[in-house]
């Protein structure tokens, strides 16, 4: 499988139709206004932290990934003049041969939509396709929504808790 060309169109809970795809660097600009869309809360739940601003380095690391051991992709509308607006992302990194720490995010707006539904899907199918047997993620205890997509993402799962965090492991 073509990771760089990697596309599919989904259909979200409301009906709208998403394409998700491979992010590229040219998703710099989508991926600053996605953020700006977030809440304070939506990205703590993502990066732990009160993130308000990001380093170029993290700007780059967001959106200059490998598709090999970093894997990144995005989930949007497509509008009539061919922009794109980004409405979700998820990731993988590999931490050893065979598995890798998968996290997602999405937009206040579309939340509660299906977007990590439908993300956590195909990054299965790249991750099988690439090897990877293992996803970990690390999820806040608090946030249900996120952790009722892995458990309904229809992969065996154990799950350990820690203080407040559930860690999670699903097997492909």
């Amino acid at each position: 499988m073509n990771v760089a060309t990697y596309s599919a169109i989904e259909t979200l809970r409301d009906g709208r139709r998403i394409k998700i795809r491979a992010v590229t660097p040219a998703d710099r600009e989508r991926w600053l206004d996605f953020i700006a869309r977030t809440s304070d809360a939506t990205r703590y739940r993502r990066f732990f932290s009160f993130k308000r601003s990001f380093s170029e380095q993290e700007i780059d690391y967001q959106v200059n990934v490998d598709l090999v051991s970093n894997v990144a992709l995005a989930a949007g509308f497509e509008e009539e003049d061919g922009q794109e607006i980004g409405i979700g992302g998820a990731r993988y990194i590999v931490t050893e041969p065979g598995r890798a720490e998968v996290s997602f995010m999405t937009d206040d707006a579309h939340q509660g939509l299906g977007v990590a539904s439908l993300l956590i899907r195909h990054l299965i199918l790249i991750a099988r396709d690439a090897g990877i047997k293992t996803f970990d993620a690390e999820v806040l205890s608090d946030n249900i929504p996120m952790l009722k997509v892995f458990q309904h993402c229809g992969l065996p799962m154990t799950v350990r808790q820690e203080t407040e965090v559930t860690l999670i492991t699903l097997t492909l």
